[in-house]
């Protein structure tokens, strides 16, 4: 990982370079798959399923769903192992080295192992894994307000979208979402877990020139939250003379 200039909201632009690490095998954990097991089923729901990884780099990454319930009637799907190594985060940042990630999809999203070999259908599980695994391969961390682009440049995760990147957010949907935000592995080990939202390429060229809360706010504004919608309202959408909307 290399370190670029700063974008115009104040934040340090950091630009992955080619990996050069060669292939690191790397084992599930059946304690750390427990844990982090039930803290979900306390704040979020019951795992039904486990998308276990069959071959694994540097960091085994598997991923827990849950399904859609009454109360929450959308799939949640939560990262696990991405925490069983360390980020390399800033000074000041120690206590956020541990991190997994999630992602919630709309409760008629295709779950069915036949679907999954669709792009269209599997692109939210493999960007998990993605995310989760980039950390540990460059370096360098994620944390709450952090985009990722889907390439450089940027392109649409699948033909069924023109989301291009995500962000990450706090969670906000589970009922106590600070509580579900830390899990205390051990005295040594806090877990941290972060929201995947995705977006469009104008809004995270908003989040760069004005911050992640302006575009939070935008989405607020517009209803949005970290539920995802492949074909959402842009809420940065140029106007034809190269303005964003207000």
């Amino acid at each position: 990982m290399s370190k670029s200039k700063y974008s115009e909201s104040g934040q340090e632009i950091y630009r992955h370079e080619e990996r050069t690490t060669p292939f690191q095998l790397a084992t599930g954990d059946e304690a750390t798959i427990d844990l982090i097991t039930a803290h979900i089923e306390k704040h979020i729901g019951v795992v039904d399923f486990i998308f276990h990884e069959i071959i694994s780099d540097t960091v085994h990454i598997d991923v827990l769903r849950v399904p859609p319930t009454k109360e929450r009637n959308y799939y949640t799907l939560v990262t696990c192992g991405m925490s069983t190594l360390p980020m390399t985060v800033p000074p000041g940042a120690e206590k956020f080295r541990f991190a997994e990630l999630l992602i919630c999809l709309p409760a008629d999203w295709p779950m069915t192992e036949e679907t999954y070999s669709l792009p269209e259908n599997y692109w939210p599980i493999e960007w998990l894994k993605t995310l989760a695994r980039l950390p540990h391969e460059y370096n360098s961390w994620l944390y709450a307000g952090h985009t990722i682009p889907n390439g450089d440049p940027e392109k649409p995760f699948a033909g069924n979208t023109l989301l291009s990147g995500v962000m990450l957010t706090l969670p906000s949907l589970a009922e106590d979402a600070s509580a579900f935000f830390n899990l205390r592995a051990s005295d040594e080990k806090e877990v941290h877990f972060f929201c995947v939202v995705p977006l469009y390429s104008e809004e995270m060229e908003f989040k760069l020139k004005k911050g992640a809360e302006a575009l939070l706010e935008k989405h607020d504004e517009e209803g949005i939250t970290v539920l995802l919608d492949i074909g959402r309202k842009n809420v940065c959408k140029k106007s034809i003379f190269g303005f964003f909307k207000k």
